[in-house]
């Protein structure tokens, strides 16, 4: 397993809300606990909002604060996009101006969430490209909402490309790993796509409509 496909496996073990020991996460993903501990400085350093020290164990935060704003998770979705976006545009003046907001961020934020700030900077992606995928936002979004599903041209990490009809449910990120997640008829059981992978996505003409058990409701990473 290349280190990307593991942090990624990790990411989605601190999906589920719960504080995870680092022996319970080095033992789930086959790592020493000095492997896990590189892991987890390399997930904060990325923009993964993970929360947790060594010894207490590790969870993913779910609330972002500004004083005097608080923010929904829909507008830090779209606060974290640009800056992803401005990060890696080649751009200098762009890329400037995005660390200058991130200073201001940081400035902004209270010391009991000071470690959080780790989210704005921009450190190497451990994903293949963080920006690949924000092309595919507005037509996943959209499909969504329409109940539309979609035929998509996917490649996985271990290099497989298949194509598969999906029922999106749901496009979520943590830090800069963005996802969607989709009941998926090939497999006949739910799958989470990471954006960056997905090749192309075509809205066809075919509507689905809520069953029993595939449902965002039935999903549970």
């Amino acid at each position: 397993m290349s280190r990307a496909d593991r942090l990624y496996d990790i990411v989605q073990i601190l999906r589920d809300g719960g504080t995870h020991t680092a022996q319970q996460l080095a033992t789930r993903t086959g790592v020493s606990l000095r492997t896990l501990y590189r892991d987890m400085d390399r997930l904060a350093a990325s923009g993964v909002p993970v929360e947790g020290t060594r010894g207490a164990g590790y969870r993913i935060a779910d609330v972002v604060s500004l004083p005097p704003l608080s923010l929904t998770p829909t507008e830090v979705e779209a606060l974290n996009l640009g800056l992803a976006i401005a990060a890696q545009l080649a751009d200098p003046e762009l890329q400037a101006a995005a660390n200058r907001l991130a200073d201001k961020i940081d400035g902004a934020l209270p010391q009991s969430v000071q470690r959080e700030t780790d989210a704005w900077k921009f450190a190497a992606s451990p994903f293949a490209d963080a920006a690949r995928g924000f092309g595919h936002l507005a037509p996943l979004r959209a499909a969504i909402r329409a109940r539309q599903k979609l035929r998509l041209t996917y490649t996985a990490p271990d290099g497989t490309v298949t194509s598969r009809t999906v029922r999106p449910l749901q496009v979520d990120h943590i830090g800069r790993v963005w996802t969607l997640t989709a009941w998926c008829e090939l497999r006949a059981a739910f799958r989470v796509f990471r954006l960056d992978l997905i090749e192309s996505a075509e809205a066809l003409p075919e509507l689905f409509h809520d069953e029993p058990g595939r449902t965002l409701a039935d999903y549970a990473p």
